[in-house]
């Protein structure tokens, strides 16, 4: 069984998915805009100019499939209550991670060292997407 998380971006998917090929070299594998889906939309569900916008994508990040979609629109996408983890190998892969992230965005928690890890932080991207990196050490987090 797998757990993937899916991200709806409210029209800031292609946005997300740029940048994360950009800081986190993550692949594109599936990618389907409104306008190819298979049946058509009902009525008023797609809001004028979205035909363009991405319904469903999938990014491969690491071992990790991303699930990401610009709807259902609502004004602002909002992130509570998670955070994307990022198992970094090294201290300067952490360190090159947050940095990148958090460009734009909003630290939480600076990248510090601690008892469980020699790197570990957390921040909010440019986009909301909350984000932990922490560095695997001993193996113990992989």
């Amino acid at each position: 069984m797998q757990v993937q998380p899916y991200l709806f971006l409210d029209g800031r998917c292609e946005e997300a998915i740029k940048f994360y090929k950009k800081v986190l070299g993550a692949e594109v594998t599936m990618l389907m805009r409104m306008k190819e889906s298979p049946d058509p939309h009902p009525p008023g569900l797609l809001p004028p100019g979205w035909e363009d916008k991405v319904m469903h994508a999938e990014l491969r990040v690491g071992e990790t499939t991303l699930l990401l979609s610009d709807g259902p629109r609502q004004g602002r996408a909002k992130f509570e209550g998670f955070s994307l983890t990022l198992i970094a190998d090294d201290d300067a892969q952490a360190e090159r991670w947050f940095a990148a992230l958090a460009d734009g965005g909003s630290v939480k928690q600076p990248l510090i060292r601690t008892f469980f890890s020699s790197r570990f932080g957390m921040l909010a991207d440019h986009i909301g997407v909350p984000w932990t990196i922490i560095v695997a050490d001993s193996g113990s987090m992989q």
